[in-house]
């Protein structure tokens, strides 16, 4: 049963993630974390973070380690947990691929059409929207702590926060070796 929801979640949100990896996270972290509790924020977050330094789409790789770690988290084997990554990666990827075969077909067709132009000025401003409130669904506890639970974790954080803002904003420096940088911080300071 675990397998066929996690089938239909991720079909869902592979048929109206708009916008790529980030914006279908807060509706990932919405099914998965919200609305069935197959995992809890902190696991969530983890997976955010596995899921940006693995090769790869950021919501194909939490559909794969979202099917895995919530069949182990039912109880079931590895084995279960492999099946359910296996399952959750096709149903978010396969929507899009039979979209895009049609979409291709339908465009080359019809792509200097006005009607056609007017649906993705539309669609922008939803596609900022979700990349958007995928960046404030991170903004947690669990990430940054808060001032009176952990007053040093929360300072370390937000400096970790600005200076990967700054650095990629500013001084344009390569996101891998910000990771780096962070991480090594984070060994460091934690």
């Amino acid at each position: 049963m675990l397998l066929l929801q996690l089938f239909w979640t991720f079909f869902k949100i592979g048929l109206f993630g708009f916008g790529g990896g980030y914006a279908m996270l807060s509706m990932i972290q919405g099914e998965v974390v919200t609305r069935y509790h197959w995992l809890d924020a902190g696991q969530f977050t983890d997976i955010v973070a596995i899921s940006q330094s693995t090769p790869g789409p950021i919501g194909i790789n939490s559909a794969t380690y979202v099917g895995y770690t919530s069949m182990v988290n039912a109880g079931y084997s590895h084995v279960w947990g492999i099946l359910g990554s296996t399952v959750s990666t096709f149903a978010v990827v396969f929507p899009s691929f039979v979209l895009m075969l049609m979409i291709c077909k339908f465009l080359m067709k019809y792509k200097n059409h006005r009607y056609v132009e007017y649906v993705f000025t539309g669609l922008r401003p939803a596609v900022v929207g979700l990349l958007a409130a995928a960046a404030l669904l991170l903004l947690t506890k669990e990430n940054f702590s808060t001032p009176k639970e952990c007053p040093w974790q929360f300072a370390i954080s937000i400096l970790l926060f600005i200076f990967a803002f700054v650095s990629q904003r500013l001084y344009k420096l390569n996101p891998i070796l910000i990771v780096v940088i962070t991480g090594i911080a984070g060994i460091i300071l934690y």
